[in-house]
């Protein structure tokens, strides 16, 4: 019979569980396992809501070696010669919905603007070093979408709308660490996913699927009531193609707008939807640790030893409007995030180490339709117009893709900073009058906002945190609507709006998701020949 692997869960002081050798001796001590046996961690937490703080695990023991997979790899059939599934996009949507595909017997073919992961970091740098950014290759647009260069949080609370577990094993498959299925808060760098998704790519194209990179959709041909064919354009030959399809997928991401406006055009039903609007701000990572691991500033070296970065969470009601935290990254890095030229636009992202100097976070404000009423004139568009609007307005001319920002206790009291803290932001940033520059409903709540968050986590409120304007991508300004059940466009019954873009994930996870449900749907109602 089978030793199947038995659990239990414990509770542990940081000097037990600062590594597996650790973890190890404190269980031969009290017998909670024998010298024979064999342990894993399946599930880490840090319980940091009292001044000792402690470490939460649940650990598997069995009496034979585990295998370096706890779960059974995918098996990618070849689908060269199958029916295809067309997807505009290669984000998290895309290539899950891509790998989904192959597990179904389906061929994917995905048509990104952008160019490889790899190929993108030149352009990104050029945003940071010229202040050009090119309107298909950034932070937003290429292979990996914007989660690739903008951190890699794995969190969500998408469970009940797909399988969590089966997006991070794929992960791991190609080439994640096996942490991110034991961690509570699972996160994997911007330096590591770029490989990652390589990994991913040369598994499509290993089975049979295509990627035509740096073309972008610029038309569709309706016959109603589904798209008969595509209309691509080539941006390294600058030819157009049209490609007949079956079914597509679209998944082009929060930024998507020449999509939106596309389908605007051609009267393909979409809706201006509510998203957040605020700032990035920045705080020394020394500090946030202090605050959240009750401890002196001086004393945060010896506790790094034992605790990662430690991240916030905030949220609070101002004037009748959410304010919160939005995409925290300990030890990260504000990136520009701008997807052309003429505006500003920030984000953040960690290493996989989180071992940069600063914290930041976004703080956003809920917006709602009353913000738009001056773009009525766009119609549906009108969100994505104001958000555009915002994003301009923090353009300097004279210093291309350089931020204005503000210290926080003087953005509360109204009152122009006269200098700035070192800042992470690479392009660099100038003193502005946030306080003025922001719209007014904003700015009242951000400010409510922050000084309630002080109260919260004390020391939090200070001049040493600077913030960084304008963090307005934290979701799509438009919705693409679907079925319920089927997935499909409302009108367009082989059009599957997907993702971020459309309207229905926020993040990786919940994106890859998204993108899987997306095929699903696809192959479980398309007759069978």
């Amino acid at each position: 019979m089978e030793n199947k692997p038995l659990f239990f869960q414990l509770q542990l002081c940081l000097e037990d569980a600062k590594n597996l050798e650790s973890i190890k001796s404190y269980l031969l001590k009290n017998g909670l396992i024998k010298s024979n046996q064999h342990f894993k961690i399946n599930k880490r937490s840090i319980d940091a809501r009292k001044k000792q703080i402690k470490i939460n695990l649940i650990i598997l023991v069995s009496e034979n070696p585990f295998p370096i997979f706890d779960f059974e790899p995918y098996d990618f059939q070849n689908i060269a010669n199958k029916p295809p599934i067309h997807v505009i996009g290669a984000g998290p949507a895309g290539i899950f919905a891509a790998l989904e595909a192959i597990l179904l017997g389906y061929k994917p073919i995905i048509i990104e603007q952008g160019k490889k992961v790899s190929e993108r970091r030149r352009d990104l740098v050029k945003i940071i070093r010229e202040g050009n950014v090119s309107e298909t290759s950034n932070y937003c647009f290429g292979e990996g979408g914007a989660g690739t260069y903008s951190d890699g949080k794995l969190y969500t609370r998408s469970n009940k709308r797909g399988n969590v577990r089966k997006i991070l094993e794929l992960l791991v498959q190609h080439g994640a660490d096996n942490q991110i299925l034991t961690e509570a808060h699972p996160h994997i760098g911007t330096n590591k996913l770029p490989q990652i998704i390589e990994s991913m790519r040369e598994t499509i194209l290993n089975c049979g699927g295509e990627f035509l990179f740096e073309t972008q959709l610029i038309d569709l041909h309706l016959i109603n009531p589904k798209i008969d064919s595509l209309v691509l354009y080539d941006l390294k030959t600058k030819s157009t193609i049209e490609t007949k399809i079956e079914n597509v997928v679209l998944a082009t991401g929060h930024s998507g707008k020449a999509i939106f406006e596309l389908l605007h055009h051609k009267n393909i039903k979409i809706e201006a939807k509510p998203f957040a609007m605020g700032v990035r701000i920045e705080h020394p990572q020394a500090l946030i640790d202090s605050i959240q691991y009750h401890c002196k500033t001086d004393d945060v070296e010896n506790i790094r030893e034992l605790l990662p970065a430690s991240a916030y969470n905030l949220v609070t009601q101002a004037n009748d409007r959410g304010v919160y935290s939005f995409c925290m990254c300990p030890g990260g890095i504000i990136a520009p995030c701008a997807t052309k030229n003429g505006e500003i636009v920030t984000n953040g992202w960690s290493p996989s180490k989180r071992n940069n100097p600063f914290a930041n976070s976004g703080i956003v404000v809920e917006t709602k339709e009353e913000d738009w009423s001056d773009f009525e004139a766009f119609g549906e568009l009108k969100a994505m117009k104001f958000q555009e609007s915002v994003e301009q307005k923090m353009f300097k001319e004279t210093q291309p893709q350089f931020a204005p920002a503000q210290r926080m206790i003087d953005f509360i009291k109204n009152k122009p900073s006269i200098d700035l803290p070192n800042c992470s932001y690479k392009p660099g940033i100038y003193a502005a009058p946030l306080h003025e520059l922001l719209p007014k409903f904003m700015v009242k709540c951000l400010q409510i906002g922050l000084d309630d968050f002080g109260k919260k986590m004390r020391n939090y409120l200070t001049n040493e945190a600077v913030l960084v304007a304008v963090e307005s991508r934290t979701s799509s300004p438009v919705r693409i609507p679907r079925d319920k059940e089927k997935l499909h466009h409302t009108e367009i019954k082989n059009l599957f709006p997907c993702g971020e873009g459309a309207g229905y994930a926020g993040g990786i996870i919940s994106a890859a998701i998204d993108g899987q449900r997306c095929v699903e749907a696809i192959v479980y109602n398309t007759p069978q020949p």
